[in-house]
């Protein structure tokens, strides 16, 4: 990540700073709705949160965040990543780590996530809540971090993707995910996650490529189960997300009314046209293959995953393309974990390669995710009553969106990120 020179400046002008007040001052601003640009933006924030969004010379004695040399558009949102997880420890080698070293990462993961310029994620699963203690020690000024919201425990059926671990014996009772049964047992798991600090719910509709003994392409709840989850995570006030590769797995998920569709590899023109209908969203992880092919025999991923990856990889970037064209509603989701969390914001030039617009790729990652998350006009824009979350670049992330794999600075809640 580039660093910026950033420095106090006090601007002559002829009014007084308000005690109280920060300033954010760079060259120009990206409206993110428009695609426009505001020359010398000036933009106000009071306890974290913009106030006013004007142009011109910060007040006299202000206190000023200075970015100019800089384009600023909103903090990055990231709608599916593993904090607690490592690119790094894949298969068997994983056993070989204590429970508890697990969460111990997710302190260095954030970080990156928040330096790369992502300054909200959604963590889509963590064993034992250690998501949500990594929101209470960012949230307390413990260490820095992304806003997160969590998803406490992901859940599918026993013995599928995040049923449970399907590396040991039975005679081992591994837990890092969470088998269920039958619909009233995905109420009882939706209800428990979200009484110890779920923010979202995450259900695994089909296999997945980085399990064993599944296959991407395979169905593994019913509609019965999936319609559970999206009914009663929605009366209690939740968003639901469905890991969902296979094509008849992804239709059940939109059909029961499932938020967001994860990875959505194998989905088909049926589902598109559905998930057109429905206004469900697709988070599809289309960059971090490189990564799991180059890498993965060293991390220790089996060879059975590898093989899942390679035969989802290009179909999904295909039906990324598809969805682009048809006009399917998508969120930007990077599943970092599989690959480097410091590494997220490459995948926004593989979105304008399989057919985005680089304000589109923006838009995923800015007010299509606002919306999904449920929090349009707190995060994801530079409009008063937002949060002062912001990133800056030295050039023109229209014109080369590649500027945005390594942002220069990150504000979040007013405050420059060290």
């Amino acid at each position: 990540m580039k660093t910026a020179t950033i420095g106090l400046a006090l601007a002559l002008a002829g009014t007084t700073a308000h005690a109280g007040t920060r300033y954010v001052i760079a060259d120009r601003m990206l409206d993110v709705e428009t695609g426009t640009y505001r020359a010398n933006p000036l933009i106000a924030v009071e306890d974290g949160k913009i106030v006013a969004v004007g142009s011109g010379a910060a007040p006299a004695g202000a206190n000023v965040v200075d970015l100019r040399g800089h384009t600023i558009l909103p903090g990055l949102i990231d709608m599916h990543v593993h904090l607690t997880g490592s690119a790094r420890i894949r298969g068997y080698r994983s056993l070989e780590y204590t429970d508890a070293f697990w969460p111990t990462l997710g302190v260095g993961n954030a970080r990156d996530m928040l330096r790369a310029g992502f300054t909200t994620v959604r963590n889509l699963g963590s064993a034992d809540y250690a998501d949500v203690a990594l929101k209470q020690g960012i949230d307390g000024g413990f260490y820095p971090g992304p806003r997160i919201v969590p998803a406490t425990w992901s859940f599918g059926a026993t013995g599928g993707h995040c049923g449970g671990s399907n590396l040991l014996p039975p005679s081992y009772k591994e837990q890092t995910e969470r088998g269920v049964n039958g619909p009233e047992a995905v109420r009882f798991q939706v209800r428990e996650n979200r009484r110890f600090g779920a923010g979202v719910i995450k259900v695994c509709a089909t296999g997945g490529v980085f399990s064993k003994n599944t296959e991407p392409g395979q169905q593994q709840m019913t509609f019965e189960e999936l319609k559970a989850a999206a009914d009663e995570a929605h009366m209690l006030g939740l968003k639901v997300a469905a890991h969902a590769h296979g094509a008849e797995g992804i239709k059940a998920a939109i059909r029961a009314g499932i938020d967001t569709i994860e990875h959505a590899s194998l989905i088909d023109d049926e589902g598109l046209r559905l998930a057109k209908e429905r206004g469900a969203w697709l988070s599809m992880d289309i960059f971090n293959t490189e990564f799991t092919q180059s890498e993965g025999k060293a991390t220790g991923a089996l060879e059975e995953n590898l093989r899942k990856d390679r035969e989802v990889a290009q179909v999904q970037r295909d039906n990324f393309r598809k969805a682009v064209r048809m006009g399917v509603r998508q969120v930007f989701g990077s599943d970092a974990g599989v690959m480097p969390h410091g590494t997220a914001g490459g995948q926004f030039a593989t979105m304008v390669q399989y057919g985005m617009t680089p304000l589109q790729a923006i838009q995923a990652a800015t007010l299509n995710a606002a919306e999904a998350l449920g929090q349009k006009g707190q995060v994801g824009t530079l409009k008063p009553g937002a949060w002062a979350d912001m990133v800056a670049v030295k050039g023109d992330p229209l014109a080369d969106i590649r500027e945005l794999a390594g942002v220069d600075a990150v504000v979040k809640g007013g405050v420059l990120v060290e």
